[in-house]
């Protein structure tokens, strides 16, 4: 019994962590960044194995990159972005490799054109992509020699209602 009640009160101050940073985000602004970040890595992962088909952008019809990123965006973001790759990377601000986060967008040269293919950072080194014909939509790892040699930028586009948020919290 006293075994037991040692444990109750460990487990109570085990639990007890001192208070964090203070951050200039509202707390509201970053649960909806994380849910909604979530919300569209689940639905590239939805992806995964869906065949490539140029101009598909539903899971239906199949996926091109850009097609697999306006849906992504368009059905957890409610953003809707053009179906072309350089559109796309215009659409965005540019962020640098080191401040790559979840759910932004990587552009590549692979037809000699720059911006020509686009797929969605994951984290951890690796993002999917709806790569060529005849494939389907598959993780890669960003450091392969193939990636590296092709790597036009990254970008992001932030979802308007955090965008909103965050205005809210500056103006106050």
């Amino acid at each position: 019994m006293v075994f037991l009640a040692s444990l109750s009160v460990l487990g109570g101050c085990a639990g007890i962590a001192p208070p964090g940073p203070q951050t200039s985000a509202p707390r509201e602004a970053v649960s909806v960044r994380s849910a909604q970040h979530a919300d569209a890595l689940l639905r590239a992962l939805l992806a995964l194995g869906i065949d490539y088909r140029s101009g598909g952008n539903s899971p239906e019809l199949g996926f091109d990159c850009s097609g697999l990123v306006a849906h992504v965006y368009r059905e957890a973001y409610g953003i809707r972005l053009p179906h072309s790759a350089r559109a796309q990377a215009d659409a965005g601000t540019p962020v640098s490799a080191k401040e790559l986060r979840a759910g932004d967008l990587l552009f590549y040269d692979t037809l000699g054109s720059p911006f020509s293919h686009v797929g969605i950072y994951l984290g951890e080194g690796r993002f999917v992509h709806a790569p060529k014909p005849g494939a389907k939509v598959r993780i890669e790892r960003l450091e392969t020699r193939y990636w590296i040699r092709r790597f036009n930028g990254a970008r992001r586009i932030e979802p308007p209602d955090l965008r909103q948020a965050l205005d809210s919290r500056t103006a106050e």
